[in-house]
């Protein structure tokens, strides 16, 4: 049978199994017909002396001369040795994205922190597995990440943060051979402002009352912590007393806690130790702020304040309202903080720096390996730069008085000047301009 659209149409189905007609010209191609009437176009060939039957596809979602074009060339690659069906049953045994992922993340366990895991899995679950996961690793190409980028524009540093973490996990799938190229790899990222919000006197009193009313006194004692010592919030909440030397007044960072991966030897304020000291009294378990229980266990440590956060910045008047539409179309009420946790952190350098305390030192309490990193707190200790700044009155002044000298000089070339045009008929004017 010539295998055309008008044939396959007219193609009558057996009583029972199914049917296969070949085309007259090209060899292999042929239609299979079932009993059910279902249409399919194959292509029969022989790879090392194996016979071989490979589905194109079905009618009519393939017309029979598009079937016909995918037949010729495939005919060709396998005259050149390739083997579709295997390419296919290969295909079918690559990994999903949503595979990648768990293996990402069980090599994370060894390799990343546990903030940054914990954050890694919520990018992974709220925004990367929702548009990818179904996809085979090495079906996702570039124009994929950047649609995903541009989804995320109204959250540029949230963009910014998933591209990174996409190119992570193709950069691993390249190492594990899964892929050989990095689709996200050269994405350019959004522009970033660095935060440079903190928080004055009266906004901390503010929040230091609303802090005292809040019920979770645990969640409070961890904001106050961060506050008065400047760490990083998860340093913070996966504290554990063992690190902390209270006769001393000493927090003793492990390398696997901090940032720059080395230990650390924080001294403490009074005003933390007075918290450490009163939390000690209650103290259950090992860390400083136990995780829930379930089921009468405790699952580690908290691994967030983001809603105590949210709570008492909103009591402190430190946030700001937003409404969302509710099961039945009512506009309900949302807040959120005009700051973030990691704000406490520079309010912490900046108050240090504005009372003139040396860089370096407020570097080293805050656990920063480059000074260029505390250097963005230079523009707070202004004490120095204020009293050059006050002597440009000065120079003002000096500026003034060359000027009426100036003037002085001019007013006596101008009578000259005006002497010789009498005398002589006639204006220089060079004299003018000296």
């Amino acid at each position: 049978m010539n295998i055309t659209q008008r044939a396959v149409k007219a193609a009558k189905p057996p009583q029972t199994g199914n049917h296969i007609h070949y085309d007259d010209e090209l060899r292999g191609f042929g239609l299979r017909v079932t009993a059910a009437n279902v249409k399919s176009f194959v292509l029969n060939y022989s790879v090392a002396g194996r016979e071989r039957r490979f589905t194109i596809g079905r009618w009519p979602e393939w017309s029979a001369d598009a079937a016909r074009a995918e037949a010729l060339q495939w005919r060709g690659k396998i005259d050149k040795g390739q083997d579709p069906l295997r390419e296919r049953e290969a295909a079918r045994g690559e990994p999903l994205v949503s595979d990648l992922a768990t293996d990402f993340m069980n090599w994370a366990l060894t390799e990343k922190r546990e903030k940054s895991r914990y954050e890694d899995q919520r990018m992974l679950d709220r925004i990367i597995l929702p548009k990818l996961g179904r996809h085979r690793v090495s079906a996702i190409e570039r124009r994929d990440v950047e649609s995903l980028k541009a989804s995320l524009a109204a959250t540029p540093v949230q963009a910014n943060r998933v591209l990174s973490l996409l190119s992570k996990m193709f950069s691993k799938a390249m190492d594990w051979q899964v892929r050989t190229d990095n689709p996200a790899g050269k994405i350019k990222h959004y522009h970033e402002e660095k935060r440079d919000l903190w928080l004055s006197l009266k906004q901390l009193q503010a929040l230091a009352s609303a802090m005292d009313n809040y019920p979770d006194q645990n969640a409070a004692d961890a904001l106050r912590l961060l506050i008065l010592t400047g760490a990083r919030p998860h340093e913070v909440l996966g504290a554990e007393w063992p690190m902390f030397d209270l006769q001393r007044g000493v927090w003793r960072k492990p390398s696997h806690h901090t940032k720059q991966k080395k230990t650390e030897h924080v001294p403490l304020n009074k005003a933390a130790l007075e918290v450490l000291h009163r939390m000690a009294e209650s103290r259950v378990g090992d860390y400083l702020f136990p995780g829930r229980e379930i089921k009468g266990e405790t699952s580690g440590a908290r691994t967030t304040v983001r809603n105590p956060w949210t709570q008492v910045c909103r009591a402190a008047g430190l946030a700001t309202v937003y409404y969302v539409a509710g099961k039945r179309g009512k506009m309900l009420p949302r807040w959120r903080p005009n700051f973030h946790t990691h704000d406490l952190r520079h309010t912490f350098a900046s108050h240090l720096v504005s009372r003139g305390q040396w860089l370096y030192t407020v570097g080293e309490l805050l656990g920063h390996t480059q000074p260029g990193t505390t250097k963005r707190y230079a523009h707070l200790a202004d004490g120095a730069q204020r009293s050059v700044a006050n002597s440009f009155p000065k120079v003002m002044a000096l500026k003034k008085l060359s000027a009426k000298r100036v003037t002085a000089k001019k007013g006596k070339a101008a009578v000259a000047a005006t002497a010789l045009t009498t005398a002589q008929g006639r204006v220089p004017a060079l004299m003018a301009g000296d």
